[in-house]
């Protein structure tokens, strides 16, 4: 296990308690589909400021780029307000960067990035992450939204996925 229960409960609070003490006016949270559901959720109820949420999706990473494309933008006019940007993980930085330039082009008052989980080891983009849950190591993880397959994601928890039989690790997981 990478990040258990109660540990993802008292990081989650923890987060909560930073960026309402940041923003007691209130924010906006923009979550990335679909892996920060769980996290984006229980974030709001950890908040005790007013919170409003939208959400964007992007593509997957296009064969050798490394590009993506938004796939659904928001519907929420976030010109000169509070925004936070909601990640499950932050691995190389590259989707989190075109992320908040896209952002940045809608004149936010402030804007800043939130992930459950940062695997620093592989940034390639040195893009600032103000709100972090929990580092990571190179483990493949899935659980709390983060997801093998599409599988995997209603895990209370984050646990390291055994590459060798994927799939049958994540079924013991979710029936065992």
């Amino acid at each position: 296990m990478v990040v258990g229960r109660e540990e993802l409960r008292a990081g989650v609070a923890r987060l909560g308690a930073e960026i309402g003490a940041d923003y007691p006016d209130g924010v906006v949270l923009v979550g990335v589909l679909k892996g920060c559901i769980p996290f984006l959720a229980d974030l709001v109820r950890a908040l005790t400021v007013p919170v409003e949420v939208d959400f964007l999706a992007i593509s997957a990473y296009a064969e050798g780029t490394g590009r993506v494309r938004l796939v659904k933008d928001l519907d929420t006019d976030i010109a000169d307000r509070d925004v936070v940007l909601v990640e499950d993980i932050v691995d190389t930085g590259l989707t989190l960067t075109y992320l908040l330039g896209e952002l940045r082009h809608r004149d936010p008052r402030s804007l800043q990035a939130c992930t459950l989980l940062d695997r620093t080891s592989q940034r390639i983009v040195p893009t600032p992450v103000r709100y972090v849950g929990f580092d990571v190591d190179d483990d493949y993880v899935v659980g709390y939204g983060l997801d093998h397959g599409e599988r995997g994601r209603n895990l209370d928890m984050v646990v390291a996925l055994d590459q060798g039989d994927a799939d049958a690790y994540v079924e013991s997981l979710l029936h065992g």
